[in-house]
C-alpha cells in the first residue's frame, strides 16, 4: 500500500476529498514525526508504538583489511513494536 492508495481509501470511507484526505494524512505523519523528533513515545492503539532507540558507536573492519578500520558514530533510529489485535491478525 502506497500513501496514494491511503488518501483513496480514507476519501471513500469519510466520504472527504481526495485534498481534504491528504491534508490529513500529511497532517497525521507530520505529529508523528514532530513527536518523534522531541523524543516522544506515539502510542496508536490496536496498531502498535512509535518510539526512540539509540546506536552507540561502532567499529568497523572491512574484510581482509585490518588497517582501513572505521567508526559509524552512534545515532538515534526510529523503532516499532506491534500491538496486540495487529499481531494476532498478521501472526
Amino acid at each position: 500500500m502506497t500513501k496514494s492508495d491511503l488518501v483513496l481509501i480514507i476519501s471513500k470511507r469519510a466520504h472527504l476529498t481526495k485534498k481534504a484526505s491528504s491534508d490529513a494524512v500529511d497532517g497525521i505523519f507530520d505529529e508523528i514525526m514532530r513527536a518523534l523528533k522531541k523524543g516522544d513515545k506515539v502510542v496508536l492503539s490496536g496498531f502498535g508504538t512509535f518510539h526512540l532507540g539509540k546506536v552507540n558507536d561502532k567499529q568497523v573492519v572491512p574484510f581482509g583489511k585490518e588497517d582501513k578500520r572505521q567508526t559509524i558514530k552512534g545515532h538515534r533510529v526510529v523503532n516499532f513494536r506491534v500491538g496486540k489485535p495487529l499481531k494476532k491478525m498478521v501472526w
